[in-house]
């Protein structure tokens, strides 16, 4: 694709002599929650899950010495909650245990778990431990996307870009995105390239430069790369070439193979051709 677009957390267990309830706040009410969910959360949550409570933060991934943990009390609580059951298929993915893994996640999804459609899409999409069903990921990420999962939109955009396909609707897919980029630094990114190549509604690159600088804001690396290109040009905005070269910069540091080669066309402004007008190489000041 052109343009595509860990913390470790040490549980100390206390034995408890009786179950414990542990009391978290919703946005609404106040309901209980198993001390097994408890330890399953935080241990073993998706710090981008939709269902995971406010109050705890997460972890990137599961880490090594808290599998064995994870595993135990998020089996014990993923009978009531598709949160812990999606999380014991972090836990399983962590250990390796892909199959364990999936089928865990195609649980937590058959109960509407945004997340595991989701993981589950990936490992469609790319052949990952299961047989390779783009059709199938395209589905599970369109389900997540409906259901307001910013990383559902997001991948979404980068399948349809990778199979060289526009989205099936790009009116849906651009209005899904715009709700995903309230929050979501890559929703963001997508919906700046949909706005600035006039994809799904109208062309406005003043839109595509404001959402490129909100994600760029966040260190992403493509709307660095793309601040660059529209602050190099004045597309959008002020022309600065200074500040163009800082995006560039930014957005190589972070590995844009893109950034990286518009630098080195900043440095090499001249291209010089052969007898037959075709491109030698360039003069480098």
């Amino acid at each position: 694709m052109r343009r595509c677009g860990t913390q470790t957390v040490v549980l100390y267990v206390v034995a408890l002599a009786a179950p414990v309830l542990a009391i978290v706040a919703s946005s609404t009410t106040a309901y209980p929650q198993s001390a097994d969910l408890v330890l399953c959360d935080r241990v073993a949550a998706d710090p981008a899950d939709p269902d995971k409570p406010a109050d705890v933060k997460g972890v990137a991934d599961v880490a090594a010495a808290d599998i064995v943990t994870a595993i135990k009390f998020c089996k014990t609580a993923s009978g009531s909650s598709r949160r812990a059951l999606y999380q014991l298929g972090r836990a399983y993915a962590a250990d390796r245990k892909m199959s364990d893994a999936v089928a865990a996640w195609r649980r937590a999804a058959d109960r509407g778990s945004t997340s595991a459609m989701v993981e589950l899409g990936v490992l469609l999409a790319t052949g990952a431990g299961v047989p390779k069903d783009e059709a199938g990921a395209r589905k599970l990420f369109e389900r997540a996307a409906e259901a307001g999962n910013p990383r559902g939109v997001t991948n979404l955009m980068v399948l349809s870009k990778v199979s060289g396909s526009a989205p099936a609707d790009p009116v849906k897919a651009r209005a899904l995105l715009a709700k995903a980029a309230e929050a979501n630094a890559e929703a963001q990114y997508q919906l700046g390239l949909m706005t600035a190549e006039g994809v799904g509604g109208p062309k406005d690159d003043v839109a595509a430069r404001a959402l490129f600088q909100r994600a760029a804001a966040q260190d992403h690396p493509g709307a660095l790369e793309r601040m660059g290109a529209f602050a190099a040009s004045g597309r959008g905005g002020p022309q600065d070439s200074s500040a163009a070269k800082a995006y560039y910069e930014k957005a190589a540091a972070l590995g844009s193979e893109e950034a990286k080669a518009a630098l080195k066309r900043s440095d090499c402004p001249m291209a010089l051709k052969d007898k037959r007008g075709k491109h030698a190489y360039n003069l480098c000041l």
